[in-house]
């Protein structure tokens, strides 16, 4: 965990490197939130959420690699030329951003339920490693704030700090004194997970438990295929992975959608080239799929132009 993204502390320690395995990657939830909707402001002021952002994490990792953030106003970030995806974890949530917050909302909270499956899909069938944090899998209700378990003046001055912190944020600046006080037990007691079914609890369990399956049977072309990706119409785009070797019938296609439907001309893109001639690409996947509480809407892959659907995602063989 590296704010300042010294991609070296993910190199080999006789390459010069600090020798770690692997490095949480906050370019990727900064991108991805502001994919969801949230505001861009604070930190995320250096984001777009742009389906060039999420590809280009998927094909580089970090996004800032030593050019100027706008936020901090000098260089961020250095080169991660030749580190592997599985180098950089990504994830929707962790346990600091998701309590830089006010409320410790959680994401399918802020957010329409099929977008948050469609970066659900990203996360967790991209070629990173992907962190999943505690109550996503379930859609917890119970909110996830900051607290600490301090007294007298260090409890006073943390909590103070944490009403700076988030006047960085102009949605949250003017509600600060509202804030849950760290150091009181009701607001740890908030963030406790009773493991209590959500309206949407079942379908979201099932929704991970697919994927997490999925990811454990794809994981030789997730961990060693060669990654393409290209930006499509509207707010799509796809991650492709060209399997090594002569096993190009196992190639695999990633297709998300965080945006409205798309109507998608398949002849001048070559990463939407069937694998095996002859035989289009099959969905065998969807993240609109009734037991997941999407429409059921499937994805025509025989046309001669795709229809992707809204707020969807396909994993397609």
């Amino acid at each position: 965990e590296d704010e300042t993204q010294q991609a070296d502390l993910a190199r080999p320690i006789d390459a010069g490197g600090g020798g770690l395995d692997a490095m949480w990657n906050d370019d990727f939830h900064h991108s991805a939130l502001v994919a969801a909707g949230a505001p861009r402001e604070g930190y995320y002021a250096a984001y777009h959420g742009s389906s060039q952002e999420l590809v280009s994490v998927a094909k580089r990792g970090f996004l800032y690699q030593g050019q100027p953030s706008p936020v901090a106003g000098q260089p961020r970030g250095a080169d991660a030329y030749g580190l592997r995806p599985s180098s950089f974890v990504c994830f929707l949530q962790n346990h600091d951003q998701i309590a830089n917050s006010l409320t410790g909302a959680r994401l399918h909270q802020q957010t329409s339920r099929g977008r948050c499956r469609a970066l659900t899909a990203l996360l967790l069938l991209g070629p990173w490693t992907p962190l999943i944090f505690q109550g996503d899998e379930e859609a917890a209700a119970a909110p996830f704030l900051f607290f600490a378990d301090h007294e007298g003046d260090l409890a006073r001055a943390v909590a103070e700090g944490r009403r700076s912190f988030l006047n960085q944020f102009a949605s949250a600046a003017e509600s600060t004194s509202a804030l849950d006080p760290p150091h009181a037990a009701a607001t740890f007691e908030r963030c406790v997970l009773d493991h209590t079914n959500t309206p949407e609890g079942p379908a979201t369990a099932l929704l991970y438990r697919d994927l997490i399956a999925m990811r454990h049977a794809e994981r030789p072309t997730l961990v060693d295929a060669e990654i393409d990706g290209a930006v499509l119409p509207g707010e799509a785009f796809l991650l492709r992975y060209y399997a090594r070797g002569s096993a190009a019938k196992s190639d695999r296609l990633l297709v998300v959608n965080l945006g409205g439907p798309v109507e998608l001309p398949l002849l001048a893109n070559p990463l939407l080239a069937w694998p095996d001639r002859g035989r289009p690409w099959q969905a065998g996947w969807s993240s609109e799929d009734r037991k997941y509480g999407g429409a059921g809407e499937g994805l025509a892959t025989g046309q001669p132009r795709w229809r992707l659907p809204a707020e969807s995602a396909y994993w397609l063989a």
